[in-house]
């Protein structure tokens, strides 16, 4: 069997979760059941900014921050909860949310084409520490 690409793994992984559009995304976030979650890199976040009221976990922390029995896991992290996820294009977000599923977490989906599709959809994007507007 040959080694996969990452193109690869994130084709497979979008065939496996939910793909939502930034219209989507913003109407789930309007109605306040939804947490969404930023898995880029504070730097990544800094520098192209970020969704409003997004959780920030960066994808190496994501499995630890997510698992109830870790001694890591942060509360914004709820398996019973709707769980969407965001990157900056939507591959790493496609892994993320493939990756909830396997920790047992059966309402999660992703922001297909990430913070890009949703600045492109002219949704609000804030610089981290800026005033909200």
């Amino acid at each position: 069997m040959s080694p996969k690409t990452a193109a690869q793994l994130v084709l497979e992984a979008r065939q496996r979760v939910e793909n939502l559009s930034a219209a989507q995304v913003a109407v789930e976030l309007e109605g306040g059941e939804a947490v969404l979650i930023d898995v880029r890199e504070p730097a990544e976040q800094a520098a192209a900014g970020v969704i409003p009221g997004a959780v920030s976990a960066p994808r190496g922390m994501l499995e630890f921050w997510a698992d109830p029995s870790s001694p890591y896991h942060r509360p914004e992290f709820d398996p019973g909860r709707r769980v969407i996820l965001h990157c900056a294009s939507g591959g790493r977000s496609a892994l993320a949310a493939d990756t909830l599923q396997q920790l047992g977490y059966t309402n999660v989906a992703h922001l297909d084409g990430g913070l890009k599709a949703w600045a492109e959809a002219r949704y609000p994007v804030e610089k981290p520490g800026a005033p909200s507007s």
